[in-house]
């Protein structure tokens, strides 16, 4: 193991909706490749609690925003769209995949997708919830007849259809197994592919090695998923925090440590530019918003 005087310091914020940063932390792979990581889980959790704030003023934004050398994550169409308009750049050597579901609260009547004609769906604007909400939906519904609603992160979300002030918002992990604990009715579920969405100054090297890190963390995971479901308590936001039986929570979001590709990025780019999502883009180069770790 390298001591702690001689490991290098690196800011995270972990992802509320996976568990490998908490396991890599638990299990020492951290320290093994000679990291000191800040796991900035106030960020998740204002992240989850946001009350619809504006684009470039979400709380995952701050940390690009204000220059400080970060490692995040985002939906993968949110992470090429955030590095084009100037915030970071993203990894394209590994991604990846989570859930997302559509509820609606427990007064609703509507009981498909199809239902949510003309309806507000509550999501976070210009995150998973708002790609994966627009995907699902134009697949069954007109686009004139799709409405979105930026009420937040999904913690706020699900606090929403739990007091009756949402009828409709799509959720992320752990919120999607705590909605069926509460008897919420899905219409949809389904996965999406997300990206790491980086400083452009943090070093590759360092990089590497977290991600190295994070590697072993996702094979331990999926090897041995009951020694670290419990880690799901440290995700939950405060607002929601109670007796949960984590064991039933899932895996969260896996990793798969494959590229993602420029063909994948330029689908990314020209889905958003169809829903009139990329008026902040400064830049639409792969090669110039990417940070390989190749």
């Amino acid at each position: 193991m390298t001591r702690q005087a001689e490991r290098t310091r690196v800011k995270i914020v972990p992802h509320f909706m996976r568990l490998q940063e908490w396991i890599a932390l638990q299990e020492g792979y951290f320290e093994a490749e000679g990291l000191e990581p800040e796991l900035l889980d106030d960020v998740m959790h204002r992240v989850s609690g946001h009350r619809g704030d504006a684009y470039k003023t979400r709380p995952q934004d701050t940390p690009f925003v204000e220059g400080t050398l970060v490692a995040n994550s985002a939906c993968h169409w949110g992470s090429v769209c955030n590095a084009g308009a100037g915030m970071g750049k993203f990894v394209p050597d590994v991604y990846g995949v989570a859930r997302f579901g559509i509820y609606v609260g427990p007064g609703s009547a509507r009981a498909r997708l199809s239902d949510l004609r003309g309806v507000p769906v509550g999501v976070g604007i210009m995150a998973g919830s708002h790609f994966t909400t627009l995907q699902t939906l134009e697949k069954v519904l007109p686009r004139d007849q799709i409405v979105i609603h930026n009420y937040g992160g999904p913690g706020r979300r699900l606090l929403g259809l739990l007091s009756g002030e949402l009828e409709a918002a799509t959720l992320l992990d752990p919120e999607i197994p705590i909605a069926e604990m509460r008897g919420l009715r899905k219409l949809a579920l389904a996965e999406f592919k997300t990206l790491f969405w980086v400083h452009e100054r943090l070093e590759p090297s360092i990089l590497a090695a977290y991600f190295r890190a994070l590697r072993r963390a996702d094979d331990e995971l999926r090897a041995h998923p009951g020694k670290h479901l419990h880690l799901w308590a440290r995700n939950v936001p405060p607002e929601l925090r109670g007796d949960h039986d984590y064991s039933t929570f899932g895996l969260g979001e896996l990793l798969f440590f494959e590229p993602y590709t420029q063909a994948e990025f330029e689908e990314a780019i020209r889905f958003a530019e169809s829903w009139g999502l990329t008026g902040h883009i400064r830049n639409r180069r792969y090669e110039a918003l990417t940070m390989t770790l190749a």
